[in-house]
């Protein structure tokens, strides 16, 4: 878990924090390739990876959950598989609060028992950096605000592994609007691969809409929440972050909740971070709920049934 995104990350030229850091980086690469050398389980059921290379807020678990629904839709039996972290667990949460999660420290052990559970597909969350299983689909996330950051290697960049690693994916799908120039970047190093573009949806829109709202936020990418918001015309006054799968101290809440009374506005956050806040401040806190839509969702529902 990174504790905060440092800013150059995202700078699209290189800083000269990035180069300083380079070194670091070679040996993060050195670990990635010799991962690449771990011998492989192979499965007779489809497992799908939907994975990231650029690390968080790229919206893996939304879609993770809506191929849950097109699977199950389809008798599939479907279930997902999330190495276990325990910061993770709000992830982890979200997940069961749709079916059956499997989350071992091992996912091949996770698999294993999904299978012998009688399940006919493995959604598997994260994972694309895994060598310990074979996957049937691998699909990449990626958010067109952040996209690839710097193009660096943590911890020069926010890369989990170099870009080129866009060879082993089968599909592309990023949350924003289509891109040449981001398709060309990619298709450089994988001709085959398909892209598709999603965008997400409030589903409880009506009970904030009338609402002055003060956001907050420990995910990947606070700042897409926020647009987010402002996009579906919610009066955000104000907005405050926190690190990714941040464990919030009761401190924190209640300055929280003194600011948005002063406001006489109403305390928001994610789905991620509600399931991470005491008990006792939920019913003082609203979340969003959401869904992920791919854009041309007919022909993207197409190219997931050609692998099942």
């Amino acid at each position: 878990m990174i504790d905060s995104k440092p800013k150059f990350w995202d700078k699209k030229s290189l800083s000269s924090i990035s180069l300083a850091l380079y070194p670091l980086s070679l040996i993060v690469l050195l670990f990635s390739f010799l991962s690449k050398f771990k011998k492989s389980k192979k499965y007779d059921i489809p497992i799908i990876c939907v994975g990231n290379i650029y690390i968080g807020g790229t919206g893996k678990t939304p879609i993770c959950l809506k191929l849950y629904d097109f699977l199950k839709n389809k008798r599939k039996n479907p279930a997902f598989v999330k190495k276990y972290y325990d910061f993770l667990s709000d992830e982890i949460e979200i997940l069961k609060s749709k079916g059956r999660v499997y989350s071992e420290e091992n996912r091949v052990k996770s698999i294993d028992k999904l299978i012998n559970d009688g399940h006919k597909v493995a959604i598997v969350d994260d994972g694309y950096q895994d060598y310990s299983f074979d996957k049937k689909l691998n699909i990449l996330c990626f958010n067109e605000n952040q996209w690839i950051g710097n193009g660096m290697v943590m911890p020069s960049g926010p890369l989990r592994e170099n870009i080129s690693s866009v060879k082993r994916a089968h599909c592309i799908l990023i949350n924003g609007n289509q891109d040449d120039k981001k398709e060309k970047l990619l298709l450089k190093y994988n001709s085959s691969l398909k892209f598709f573009y999603f965008t997400y949806k409030i589903l409880n829109h009506e009970i904030i809409s009338n609402d002055k709202i003060f956001a907050f936020a420990g995910i990947g990418n606070p700042s897409n929440f926020f647009e987010l918001l402002r996009l579906n015309n919610l009066n955000v006054i104000g907005t405050k972050c926190f690190p990714d799968h941040y464990k919030f101290k009761s401190t924190d809440i209640e300055n929280l909740i003194d600011i948005s009374k002063s406001e006489n506005a109403t305390l928001l956050t994610t789905e991620k971070d509600y399931f991470r806040l005491d008990n006792k401040f939920k019913k003082l806190i609203k979340h969003v709920k959401i869904t992920a839509i791919p854009k041309k969702e007919d022909e993207f529902f197409d190219f997931i049934n050609s692998y099942i």
